[in-house]
């Protein structure tokens, strides 16, 4: 069934930050279809220098200046992208060996670069080790190996201890920290670690407490921002060295769903402010890192395939198209999602549809499974086959968080304009 409407858009995240050229979508300074053209081929991510840039400057502008930030590459690792973010952000967070090799290949100094995870394997440590950067470790085993492999190697090893606090990111959309958990150290195991670790075998940096991510509530996050504050000066004052820094975490989230609001910067900036006054003897002499990923690059993607087929089965129109899940998982409800939940999607070529037909339709991928879904039950404009199927807010944990290799699909191909 069809009817008309006004005009195309998705209603639950602001995509103005996004040109039109008439009715297809621009990034970058280029229109959908010259991208697939300059790519080969659909399914393909699409990444806005300008719009990431914009996002750092605007982040900066509003947090103290005391504030440092370093950019979490597992959000998104393309390479061109991390070469991109050394110009924008003080330092890296690296997940793997192969992240680490690549943000020291960035140009990034080894000093601003840091290592987190659990699981780090005699490999990991080493080369981390060899490289210069500081190895956040997530227990005294860890530690133990890395000044072991230190000795061996005749370097000092640089690390820092990721906390497991006893509080949690309330409203997280994943919790990394209260109660039982793989990262970090229980922040009651410190005081005697702290008493007890050989500080002329190693150079010691800091503490990383990391509390959880994706969070749009503004009170959520000033309160764990209180906790972690305090919880830095306790370890401070435990630790019998100078630190360099105390790295907060991030948290900060987007806005993906219905419903859900844009995070406002204004109270947890003025909270940080407070902080870091009634903190100062403390911390003065100490970098305050926070540590973000999608905040700073899911805005400014879009994952674009191309539809191949349309089709109406049982009264159901279906688009099927040549990209789905094993490109974007987190936008299928396969990555975390309890209840599945839309994506802000679009036509691509059909943005500004005045007076066109609309229709309800379910949008899907070329995979055989149930689970390929890349829009349920969406009012678009009447589309037909080769037009194109935008997902929004898909600067993160895209195509490097998605099973590319899932029923041996074509690979895709990802971009920075």
């Amino acid at each position: 069934m069809t009817k008309t409407s006004p005009r195309q858009a998705p209603k639950h995240a602001d995509m103005s930050h996004f040109a039109n050229n008439k009715n297809e979508l621009v990034i970058g300074g280029k229109m959908i279809s010259q991208i697939d053209k300059l790519v080969g081929s659909t399914p393909f991510y699409a990444y806005d220098k300008a719009l990431i840039a914009n996002k750092v400057a605007s982040l900066k502008s509003a947090l103290p200046e005391k504030i440092q930030l370093h950019y979490a590459i597992k959000a998104n690792p393309l390479p061109s992208l991390v070469h991109f973010m050394v110009d924008h952000v003080s330092g890296f967070d690296v997940a793997s060996k192969k992240e680490m090799l690549l943000a020291l290949q960035s140009g990034m100094p080894a000093n601003e670069i840091s290592f987190a995870g659990p699981g780090k394997t005699h490999d990991d440590i080493q080369a981390a080790i060899i490289a210069g950067i500081t190895l956040h470790t997530e227990s005294k085993t860890e530690i133990s190996r890395a000044i072991e492999l230190g000795e061996s190697l005749n370097i000092k090893p640089n690390i820092a201890i990721r906390v497991n606090p006893a509080f949690e990111l309330k409203a997280s959309g994943m919790k990394m920290s209260g109660g039982s958990k793989p990262f970090g150290i229980d922040e009651e195991l410190l005081p005697k670690l702290l008493n007890k670790l050989p500080y002329d075998k190693i150079n010691f940096r800091g503490f990383h407490i990391f509390a959880g991510s994706q969070n749009l509530k503004a009170e959520a996050i000033i309160e764990m921002h209180d906790k972690t504050f305090a919880l830095a000066q306790q370890l401070v004052s435990l630790t019998p060295v100078k630190i360099a820094y105390i790295n907060i975490g991030g948290g900060l989230g987007i806005p993906y769903f219905p419903g859900e609001q844009r995070l406002l910067l204004d109270e947890i900036s003025s909270n940080l402010t407070n902080l870091l006054k009634q903190y100062q003897h403390t911390l003065a002499d100490i970098d305050i890192v926070m540590e973000l990923g999608r905040y700073l690059v899911g805005e400014a993607g879009i994952y674009v395939s191309k539809i191949v087929d349309k089709k109406i089965s049982r009264g159901t129109t279906y688009l099927i198209c040549d990209g789905g899940l094993h490109h974007h998982l987190s936008n299928s409800g396969n990555f975390g999602q309890v209840i599945r939940k839309n994506y802000p999607v679009a036509i691509g070529n059909k943005l500004c549809a005045i007076n066109e037909k609309v229709e309800l339709v379910n949008i899907v991928g070329p995979l055989c499974t149930p689970l390929d879904i890349l829009a349920d039950k969406v009012m678009l404009p009447v589309s037909n086959v080769d037009d194109y199927v935008v997902v929004y807010q898909s600067g993160a944990y895209g195509a490097s968080a998605s099973p590319q290799d899932f029923l041996s699909q074509p690979h895709l191909h990802e971009i920075l304009l």
